[in-house]
This record gives C-alpha cells, structure tokens and sequence, in this order.
C-alpha cells in the first residue's frame, strides 16, 4: 500500500508535537510547514518553509499531497493577529489545497467556538455557536473555510498533557485562590481530553479516514466527561496540587478569584458545564479520545510536577 502523503502546520506545537511521531509509524510521508519555531527532520519527514499569512509563500506546498492536516493557529488576545492566522490563513491554506486537488483536509479547531455554557452531553449542531474570545472567534470563522470545501473539523474543549502551558497552570492558580471551596458543590461536568488520546484521533482522521467520511465537524473529548471536583481531587493525587475543602457559590467563587488577582473567566471555563458528546467521531471517525483522567494524568505527572511545582 502506497504511504499517504500528509502536509502538517502546527507540527511543533503542543498538540503537534504528539501528531507528528504517529503519523511517521503509520508510515505516512510527512511535508511539515515550518515557520517560527523548528522542526527536527528524519525519516519520512520532509520540511517546507511558509507563512499562512502570506499566501505566496505557500504555492506549491500541497503538491503531491494526499491530505492537509491544520493544526497551526495563534492563541491570544491580539484580534489582528488572531485574524490574520486562523481565519485568512486558513482561508490561504484552503485555497491552496484545492489547487492541488488535495482529496481530505482535517482541522483542529477547539469546543470554545461554543462559548461560555452551560452545556451538557452537547452534540454537533445541538446549538449555534456564540464564541466570547478573539481566539474562538477566528477559529470559528476559520472552519467555515475548511467545511465547505468538505474538510473535517475537530473540537476538543480542555486539553492537557506533555507541553500544556495553559490547562492545568490555570487550574492551579484557581484552586490556590478559592481558600472558601469550589463552586456550587464542584458539580460542572468537564470534558477533558489528554494530548496523545486527541493525537491518535488526529491522526486516524488523516491516515485511516476516507475522505467522504472525514467530513463536517466532530467533537473530539472521551465520552466521559469528570466534574471539577473529580478533577481537582485527581490533580492533588496525582500532581501535588492543592486540595480545595467546603463550597461556595459561584458569584461569591468569582469574587475571591478577582481578589486573588485571578482572571474571573476561570469560572466560566472550569465552573460550568462543558461536556460534549463525541459519539459522532467514534461512528464517522473510528477513533474517539478514551484515555481516562487518572490514568491520564498519571502519564503527564513527572512533567507537570517539573513545570509547575
């Protein structure tokens, strides 16, 4: 069987990082698009200079591929940025791939496009999408490029894992600033998905897929979701973290992060209900994350403990 040939953005990143290793053991041909940041060759692995940005740097690189694997995209509050990455970058990305005729397109996209919640066992196309941040705002704009032209689109809500900078350091800083308890009882429902669980899925849709079947959005979280009390009890086990007793309600949780110094739309991120079915890729996709928090967790424990304690 001829390898698959798999154009990659974001290969240095954190999801990336866990995509790429995959992708060469399946046997795929890897064409890696390097920007910034480096990207160690070997074998299998072949590295093209670009700039979603700047279209004209990107002529050419989808030549010869069989699939677009997206997972670039800039995080942060810089609207212009944001713009310029995930929405005309992707757009530029897009266009290319279907100048070479590229058969499938898989983005990674995030369950923020959904905004604040509540949520519950939500599945794609349940709600109309209200994201509340520069970021989910570009990303959502961005899919649109990649959905009609048929591509497929992955939302995972919280990741976490080997080279998460923002998931568990926010969490920390929560559970260090609410002294009173957590929010109503810990009770919001979460779905959280390790980073070489969502990987293996990332990379299923893009070797294993068929592209009529790699279509439409797919939210891409196990299938169960933990509460915030399960997973601050399970960071203190395993992580060290500390162990937050009693309750409170949310406006008065809010109000001691604000006092703590903390950004209050950590509530809104951990406190409410976030949990997504992801039914649809295990059916459509073949490969839904499943790695549990625990055991999760436990595979990641000596590198959080390093990075943040």
């Amino acid at each position: 069987m001829n390898r698959p040939r798999i154009l990659v953005t974001g290969a240095s990143g954190f999801i990336g990082g866990a995509v790429l290793p995959l992708l060469r053991s399946a046997g795929a041909h890897v064409r890696v698009l390097a920007h910034r940041r480096s990207v160690t060759p070997g074998s299998y692995v072949e590295i093209v200079d670009g700039d979603l940005t700047d279209p004209a740097s990107l002529r050419g690189i989808c030549r010869d591929v069989d699939v677009v694997l997206h997972l670039a995209s800039y995080i942060g509050q810089e609207e212009e940025r944001c713009v310029a990455v995930n929405v005309e970058g992707t757009r530029h990305l897009v266009e290319e791939a279907e100048r070479a005729g590229v058969a499938k397109f898989v983005q990674l996209s995030t369950a923020a496009v959904y905004g604040n919640g509540p949520f519950r066992a939500l599945r794609e196309g349940d709600v109309e999408p209200s994201p509340v941040s520069p970021t989910s705002r570009s990303r959502l704009h961005g899919e649109q490029f990649v959905l009609r032209a048929g591509g497929a689109v992955l939302r995972p809500y919280l990741v976490y894992g080997t080279g998460d900078r923002w998931v568990m350091p926010a969490l920390l800083r929560m559970v260090r600033a609410l002294s009173s308890g957590l929010p109503e009882r810990g009770t919001a429902m979460l779905s959280l998905t390790e980073v070489g669980s969502l990987a293996a899925s990332l990379a299923h849709m893009a070797v294993r897929t068929p592209p009529r079947r790699a279509a439409g959005v797919f939210h891409a979280c196990p299938s169960r979701p933990v509460s915030l009390r399960e997973l601050v009890v399970a960071a203190h086990r395993q992580l060290g973290f500390p162990l937050v007793a009693g309750e409170q309600s949310f406006e008065r949780a809010r109000e001691e992060l604000v006092s703590a110094g903390c950004d209050g739309h950590l509530l809104d991120l951990f406190g409410v209900d976030h949990w997504f079915d992801a039914s649809r890729l295990e059916t459509v996709g073949g490969h839904a994350p499943e790695t549990g928090l625990s055991a999760g967790l436990a595979a990641h424990a000596a590198w959080y403990r390093e990075q943040l304690l």
